[in-house]
């Protein structure tokens, strides 16, 4: 039975007579969905956002790695269909969960999502199905949680259906790199399992890299992301020692990073952002506690990076106080960069909202401005600011605010008008001295 099943969907990968669903559309999962269809499978995708379906079928896409030409492609060959409906799992034989997974408001992990989901491919879960997850999590959730949910139908994992673990490295507006040329980590439950994911994200992306379980591959997107926290945090703690000893961290980063061994440079900013490295990092420090061991580092560079937009507001006000005469709390601020990263239309967890939150609890006013987000969604946390838009960098109306704080340094953003029109601006990207653009009122925090 096992040898059968395995044998008829390999055949079926192999193929491309395969049909993969997707689940959830968002910065993964359409990227992803695009790419297998372009590899020749037949793709459906599933979402709970009818707003979605309503851009997927006007051949519109809101992720910026999807054009609309490319999505337009694969409707229109009959690659990719898109649906509210999860009924349509049962004729996919391949199934990919790709939902959120965020903390608790006490950084504990949320998989609610993945449960959720879980628990809706159980109800059409078949023999012959490849279950995979790829959204991100601690060691051991896709052998405890998503297997041992699907397997609550009586049907086997190995036996009767496979489970494997991949995940997602998506990098939003990285111009080298797309779905389809990262390296590709696989794991599945058992060796059956294994050999379908390999020929599966095999025949979609140029490379894969097996390893030996789901919870190593589980641990490879965890210390991915931990590293680059820590390393951040790293230079956010020199940034604000060296700051106090007059010493500008910019500097002795650009020329550290002329070693041709030994160093990498990583970056200062207002605070961590996006999906992946302000989060994940905490999904393995609770999982450690079951272990009753320590992880001081991490929790370390979670913490110095969390207080990274409070010290950037303190420097704004210190800014205030001591080159305008005025208090944050009678001042009006442009925030400058809305989105967690430049070129890009993302926010999840951007600090810049934070920043905001802060210059408003401390009396303050702050508007924003962002190239790529006209208006700010809804959010978990920062419901309040809900509608706000983006306001026009008009020269009159920029000298009008008591100060301009860059969170995010957009290309497209005119940061030499900025320069002439601005009374005080505060740099947490660097840009000004990039470009050749140093002030006296431009200072870097």
């Amino acid at each position: 039975m096992a040898t059968s099943t395995f044998d008829t969907l390999l055949q079926k990968i192999e193929t491309r007579a395969a049909r993969a669903g997707v689940i959830g559309l968002g910065y993964v999962g359409l990227p992803l969905a695009i790419a297998v269809a372009r590899s020749g499978f037949a793709v459906t995708g599933f979402d709970i956002d009818p707003s979605k379906m309503v851009a997927l079928e006007a051949r519109r896409s809101y992720i910026d790695a999807v054009s609309d030409a490319a999505l337009a492609a694969e409707i229109d060959a009959g690659r990719f269909q898109a649906t509210t409906d999860f009924a349509g799992l049962a004729a996919c034989d391949v199934i990919i969960i790709c939902v959120p997974t965020p903390l608790t408001k006490h950084r504990d992990p949320d998989l609610s999502f993945v449960e959720a989901t879980s628990r809706s491919i159980a109800a059409h879960l078949r023999p012959g199905q490849l279950v995979v997850l790829e959204s991100t999590t601690y060691p051991g959730t896709t052998d405890d949680i998503v297997k041992v949910i699907l397997e609550g139908t009586g049907l086997k994992s190995g036996a009767d259906f496979f489970v494997g673990f991949s995940p997602e490295r998506e990098d939003p507006g990285n111009q080298h790199y797309h779905t389809a040329t990262i390296p590709k980590v696989v794991a599945g439950d058992g060796p059956e399992a294994l050999s379908l994911m390999k020929a599966f994200y095999g025949a979609a992306v140029s490379t894969v890299v097996p390893v030996s379980s789901n919870a190593t591959a589980e641990a490879v997107k965890l210390t991915e992301n931990i590293f680059r926290s820590v390393n951040i945090a790293l230079v956010n703690e020199l940034k604000t020692v060296y700051a106090a000893m007059g010493i500008d961290v910019w500097e002795v980063i650009e020329a550290a990073k002329t070693k041709p061994f030994g160093y990498m440079p990583f970056y200062p900013g207002p605070g961590l952002g996006g999906h992946c490295i302000p989060i994940d990092p905490f999904y393995l420090t609770w999982k450690s506690r079951e272990y009753e061991l320590p992880t001081r580092f991490i929790e370390l560079a979670g913490e110095i990076n969390s207080a990274m937009p409070r010290y950037v507001v303190g420097k704004l006000a210190e800014a205030l106080d001591i080159r305008a005469g005025k208090a944050l709390s009678r001042s009006r601020v442009l925030v400058l960069g809305l989105a967690y990263k430049k070129n890009v239309a993302d926010i999840r967890e951007s600090p810049s909202l934070r920043l905001i939150e802060i210059i408003e609890e401390r009396g303050g006013r702050a508007d924003y401005h962002d190239p790529f987000v006209a208006e700010i969604p809804p959010t978990r946390e920062y419901q309040a600011l809900k509608g706000r838009r983006s306001v026009a960098l008009m020269p009159d109306a920029v000298a009008d605010y008591d100060a301009v704080l860059v969170a995010t340094d957009h290309d497209s953003v005119d940061y030499a008008a900025i320069a002439k029109s601005a009374a005080l601006i505060i740099d947490t990207r660097n840009v000004f001295n990039r470009l050749g653009l140093s002030a006296d009122h431009v200072i870097k925090a």
